[in-house]
């Protein structure tokens, strides 16, 4: 396995998890966990998921896919679209980072929104960029006289 930092930056291998009541939910945590894990250059190995969000984790058959590559070293760390995904809340989500960690693995949240564009963002950004440096649209405009 590779010896990255937890939290690191490298080519580590890891599992993206997602349990919601719906389909578009799962996905939007898978997505938000394949960018968290893309910003971190970290390889996804695989990702799991399940529909109900009532059944025990252990018994989740995603979880128990995860928990399998984990013990054969297919993953090294696991990453979760939000603590509701496998904790009621932040206590029981800590528990079970240590649970993981005792084997070898690691647990993480992909906190925060995913960003999203806005019609007209590219153009905005060019256009700070170009006033920042100096160039103008308008061709040559009049400088303030500096003397």
């Amino acid at each position: 396995m590779p010896n990255n930092p937890i939290g690191g930056l490298g080519h580590v291998p890891v599992a993206v998890y997602a349990c919601a009541p719906t389909a578009v939910a799962v996905r939007d945590g898978e997505r938000r966990c394949r960018h968290y894990a893309g910003a971190r250059h970290w390889h996804v190995a695989g990702a799991w998921s399940d529909l109900d969000p009532a059944v025990p984790l252990d018994e989740r058959p995603g979880w128990q896919a995860i928990a399998s590559a984990l013990s054969t070293g297919m993953i090294r760390g696991i990453i979760v679209g939000a603590f509701s995904h496998v904790a009621a809340d932040a206590a029981q989500f800590a528990g079970l980072g240590v649970l993981i960690r005792d084997r070898g693995g690691f647990l993480v949240h992909a906190a925060g929104t995913l960003p999203r564009r806005t019609p007209g963002e590219l153009q905005r950004r060019r256009d700070i960029t170009d006033a920042s440096s100096g160039w103008s649209p308008w061709g040559d405009t009049p400088q303030a006289d500096t003397s």
